[in-house]
């Protein structure tokens, strides 16, 4: 019986993810190029769908592995970073100063390009370093601390101030990377204008091919032996010790997939945003990446999708409607979720429904007479209770032996 609801259930999730991936791969697109939705909201959701993969990247080693990590953003941001260079040097002699070289670096009194920026003029070695620099630093980082047993709050803390140095050093001029403005008016992609519908779309359809792809192999990757030997490090890391496997391993290789899948979401958000600047690598923006995956719902993949989707879009109209109380907004609903839904927004239906069968929701159906009662009161959905009619009082007679009767 188990087996058959286990089968009916992973039916049910396939069919709910393969018809959001034909919603948001291919009926949204459509619908902008109908004209039905519009090219801002279209770009709005390709940027909601970069931080969904964030969120997926934050979950992974937090909800899968228990690790909580508060510097997240700074993979996302060095993405941003590797595309932004690339985008840069498509620009050409159309800047500002009309020179070949990035106009800040104009600014900064340089006449030839720097000797590192020179290889970004290929797509295929921006692509690379995508992943490369963000790995390599994850890799050195994670090896470090993981070879010393640094874990719970003193990892977090590292994190936090990895990523809170690296917005320091990257708001230098003398990095070259553009200082506190960092990298912005782009012009071209593979040759096509990025300022283009036809091409925003193309990035649109990209990102949300990405975090299909990112959600089937995460997915895929929790049901292997390795997700049950992270799910273990996660709630006993003693014990998966004690058993012979190499704790330390599995957490690097996790920290540094979940380095990767940050910085391929940084790199489809700078040529959609148009902009990647040192404020984006800030520890604040890893703590709201955090509050993503707890209102989402922890160690679910889905859940991290449906928080980062619908905190920022929450963020879009509350920054426009109310923006003094939007930190208070959000502040709120993070210690509304902790204290009383801890498995997020996805674990709700389950709720409700253990609740309506509940019986303290049943006397709340009696109390508010949701169920009509039964006619001559007694417990609904039951036969009232009738009480038998009296019977007549017996008169006890006794018969003389004189014929007659004696009451």
């Amino acid at each position: 019986m188990s087996s058959i609801t286990t089968d009916a259930r992973h039916k049910i999730e396939l069919a709910v993810i393969a018809a959001c991936a034909v919603f948001l791969i291919v009926v949204f697109p459509l619908l902008n190029a109908a004209g039905v939705v519009s090219n801002f909201t279209l770009n709005v959701w390709g940027k909601y769908l970069c931080y969904a993969m964030l969120a997926i990247s934050v979950d992974l080693l937090w909800g899968h592995t228990g690790l909580l990590s508060l510097g997240q953003a700074l993979f996302f941001s060095l993405g941003g970073y590797m595309m932004g260079m690339h985008l840069m040097r498509m620009i050409g002699a159309l800047g500002q100063y009309q020179q070949p070289i990035p106009d800040f670096l104009v600014f900064l009194g340089w006449t030839d390009l720097p000797w590192f920026w020179k290889p970004f003029s290929s797509f295929p070695f921006a692509l690379s370093m995508v992943f490369l620099v963000p790995g390599l630093l994850a890799l050195v980082f994670g090896y470090l601390a993981f070879r010393s047993r640094i874990k719970g709050v003193y990892f977090s803390i590292l994190t936090q101030a990895l990523t809170y140095g690296a917005a320091l050093m990257f708001f230098r001029n003398d990095m070259l990377l553009g200082g506190n403005n960092g990298f912005t008016d782009f012009k071209f992609i593979l040759g096509a204008d990025i300022r283009s519908a036809a091409t925003q779309r193309g990035l649109y359809i990209a990102t949300a091919v990405a975090l299909l792809l990112v959600f089937i192999g995460c997915r895929a990757l929790g049901r292997t032996k390795f997700g049950l030997i992270q799910r273990a490090i996660r709630d006993g890391e003693n014990r998966v010790l004690f058993s012979g496997y190499s704790a330390a391993s599995y957490k690097l290789f996790v920290f540094v997939l979940s380095a990767c899948i940050a910085a391929v979401a940084g790199a489809l958000y700078v040529p959609q945003v148009g902009i990647i600047n040192p404020s984006e690598m800030t520890p604040d923006k890893s703590l709201e990446a955090v509050v993503w995956v707890a209102v989402g719902g922890r160690a679910t993949l889905a859940g991290p999708i449906i928080g980062a989707v619908g905190i920022n879009a929450l963020k879009s109209w509350a920054t426009r409607a109310i923006p003094d109380l939007w930190l208070l907004l959000l502040g709120g609903l993070f210690v509304l979720v902790v204290l009383f839904l801890p498995g997020g927004i996805v674990s709700l239906p389950a709720r409700l429904k253990t609740f309506a069968a509940s019986p303290a929701f049943a006397a709340l159906r009696r109390r508010f007479s949701l169920e009509t009662p039964p006619p001559g009161g007694g417990a609904p959905g039951k036969a009232a209770s009738v009480s038998p009619p009296e019977k007549p009082p017996v008169i006890a007679t006794k018969t003389n032996h004189a014929g007659g009767t004696k009451s």
